[in-house]
């Protein structure tokens, strides 16, 4: 018998589904200055770009203004066209570092419609390979994710950092 190892789940298990958040994520962290822990891979004027802790792949990104609301009517069209350009710059970094074959891109807008963090507007953007699903998530209801949160990023970020096109928020 073969041990899939990961250990970081354990965090995402114990914490469980349904728990109340305090606090949002979203708005703490971009004040830190701690982005490598946080996992904040870029900032832009309006908006920033982070890894999801809990990935459903790996290079699984978060776009999110820096304005707290969880309604997209209250963004100005400055933010909202951040964010796109935030999606854009996130799209082409991981066409880069990882190769793809497509992607996954979407906003869940209140908690009925799946937002972990309904008060917050976010973009997910999960990268897909062709047979980079299994029978784990479906007969184990585990997803195993083959490369450590951190080595993504350190993957990740210097191609956000070099990406510095006019008009990339």
């Amino acid at each position: 018998m073969q041990h899939l190892w990961a250990p970081w789940r354990m965090e995402y298990i114990e914490e469980g589904e349904g728990v109340s958040q305090t606090g949002c994520i979203f708005c703490a962290l971009p004040r830190t200055q701690a982005d490598r822990d946080n996992l904040i891979l870029w900032r832009g004027r309006r908006m920033f770009v982070m890894l999801n802790k809990f990935p459903y792949n790996p290079g699984h990104l978060m776009v999110a203004p820096y304005t707290h609301t969880g309604e997209l009517d209250i963004l100005v069209p400055d933010e909202l066209t951040d964010v796109m350009l935030g999606l854009r710059r996130a799209v082409g970094c991981l066409r880069r570092a990882m190769n793809p074959d497509g992607y996954n891109v979407g906003l869940n807008l209140g908690r009925t419609a799946g937002a972990g963090f309904p008060g917050h507007i976010h973009y997910h953007v999960v990268p897909r390979w062709d047979g980079d699903h299994n029978f784990m998530p479906i007969i184990a209801e585990t997803k195993v994710i083959p490369q450590h949160l951190l080595r993504t990023y350190d993957r990740l970020a210097p191609l956000f950092q070099e990406d510095e096109r006019p008009g990339m928020a």
